[in-house]
């Protein structure tokens, strides 16, 4: 695609080309186990069976890589099935990784009931404080794990600083990218060794997918990845791969979108008199909005506040909501609240990543930025 350089063209273009029987513009679904060989081993295309390559994941991987600046994309059955393959590929029994003190639920139940009970031992540091990543570090450490803008408390890591402290180390810098998409951010240009991403959110965009992602610009360390990929088989299928494939040909204008409301949704909720704290790097007042502005294209469609009244009102709040939709996840078109404690964060009540109770958080959708503003403010009282 080095003819297509600018970041919209290469998510419409990047990896689908027009199917060389019919010309259609849109990649199949080759909803298809395996392939018939011209003999033995005369694959056509490399591709014999579909756990180890289909055409449909084919083409999404090339646009993955294509869209984070990287050599090599896979794409896998979800968020958490990428996060393992990149965990038993780059470590091993002994091994230590630093994770920030504010993550995705699922992430440090992965590290703290899966990885460490394997022998993978992890340290809890503010990735957005570079000596506190560089004083977790020891002889042991072979990644440091980073969310930017992290989950739920937007906190703001400088991927550059703190790859250059995990290289000095001898370790692998890994940025989850969910939160900020390719679009906003590029992890890989600025330091980082793998990014991942939930394909679930930003990325598929319509709440109907789920599924997950590692780029890296290692060629060597790509091929370890895939390697594991198929020898752990949690691959992404081709009809969740075609519609991730939809939904990247949007980001871009959706992205745009996110951001300009959630930037409007946070200047309401910080006038409001029943807000305490709006956590949205848009915001000047945000620890981190230097550092954002400088890695970040714009600042996201994601923000978390809390309320005067503590963990009952906030509970109440999600519940009182018309246009914004309780649930889970975030990142699709349409609006959604939630209480991380009692949702999405429940793993890691007791632990340094523990979230404040009257912590509420949105995903501002794309709908008309009005209506949004009116069903919060309704909702506040």
């Amino acid at each position: 695609m080095s003819d297509h350089q600018n970041f919209e063209t290469r998510a419409i273009h990047a990896g689908n080309t027009a199917d060389p029987l019919t010309g259609a513009v849109v990649p199949p679904i080759y909803q298809v186990s395996t392939y018939k060989q011209d003999g033995v081993g005369g694959l056509r295309g490399g591709y014999e069976y579909s756990r180890s390559a289909n055409p449909t994941r084919t083409a999404l991987e090339e646009n993955l890589a294509a869209l984070e600046g990287g050599v090599r994309g896979l794409a896998f059955a979800s968020g958490l099935a990428a996060e393992d393959c990149l965990l038993r590929t780059l470590l091993a029994p002994g091994d230590h990784v630093v994770i920030p003190n504010d993550a995705y639920g699922g992430t440090f139940r992965l590290f703290a009931k899966v990885a460490q009970r394997w022998g993978v031992d992890f340290s809890v540091a503010d990735t957005s404080d570079t000596e506190a990543v560089r004083a977790a570090l020891t002889d042991r450490t072979k990644a440091v794990w980073v969310e930017t803008p992290s989950n739920p408390l937007l906190g703001i890591t400088d991927i550059a600083a703190v790859a250059e402290v995990a290289h000095a180390a001898g370790a692998k810098l890994v940025v989850d990218n969910t939160f900020a998409s390719p679009y906003l951010q590029q992890p890989l240009a600025l330091g980082a060794d793998v990014v991942v991403h939930s394909l679930t959110k930003y990325m598929g965009g319509h709440s109907d997918v789920v599924g997950g992602a590692l780029v890296t610009g290692d060629a060597a360390l790509g091929e370890e990845l895939a390697y594991h990929q198929n020898a752990m088989g949690a691959v992404a299928g081709p009809f969740d791969s075609w519609l991730v494939l939809r939904g990247v040909k949007t980001l871009a204008v959706r992205m745009d979108r996110h951001s300009e409301n959630a930037t409007k949704v946070a200047a309401m909720l910080s006038a409001h008199p029943k807000v305490t704290q709006v956590l949205y790097p848009g915001l000047p007042e945000h620890p981190g909005h230097e550092v954002a502005a400088k890695q970040m294209r714009a600042f996201g469609g994601m923000v978390s506040f809390r309320v005067t009244g503590g963990e009952e009102e906030a509970v109440a709040l999600c519940a009182r909501t018309k246009v914004f939709t309780l649930g889970e996840s975030l990142g699709g078109v349409e609006s959604l609240i939630e209480h991380p404690g009692r949702m999405t964060h429940a793993s890691v009540a007791g632990s340094a990543l523990e979230v404040p109770a009257d912590l509420v958080r949105l995903s501002v959708g794309i709908e008309n930025v009005d209506d949004l503003i009116e069903d919060l403010k309704q909702a506040l009282g």
